[in-house]
């Protein structure tokens, strides 16, 4: 059995012989024409912004860019959902910020 990914969007059924694994987060988002892979894991930038982020209300969107012979994923769209703001940058919400000082 394989060792399971540390992200909240991976998911692994194992029971009973069962091996299916998806990527939660890419299922979700819009316009994700590339399949997940679980190597995909290894590149991702999502369970590291997940711990970084001054938001703990973090919404994201990501696709699988390709990159000459390696495919990748890129976060297109993040979202603050406590203060519903679109963030420039997915490690920094600034009105989480604020209260944070407060």
């Amino acid at each position: 059995m394989p060792q399971p990914v540390n992200c909240r969007y991976f998911y692994g059924d194992y029971h009973r012989g069962t091996e299916r694994e998806t990527c939660r987060l890419l299922e979700s988002s819009p316009g994700n024409a590339r399949p997940w892979k679980r190597k995909l894991c290894n590149s991702c930038p999502v369970p590291a912004l997940l711990l970084t982020s001054n938001s703990r209300n973090l919404l994201l969107e990501v696709e699988v860019k390709k990159r000459f012979l390696s495919e990748r994923v890129e976060v297109t769209f993040s979202v603050c959902s406590r203060h519903l703001i679109e963030l420039e940058d997915p490690q920094f919400c600034p009105q989480c910020a604020a209260e944070e000082t407060e």
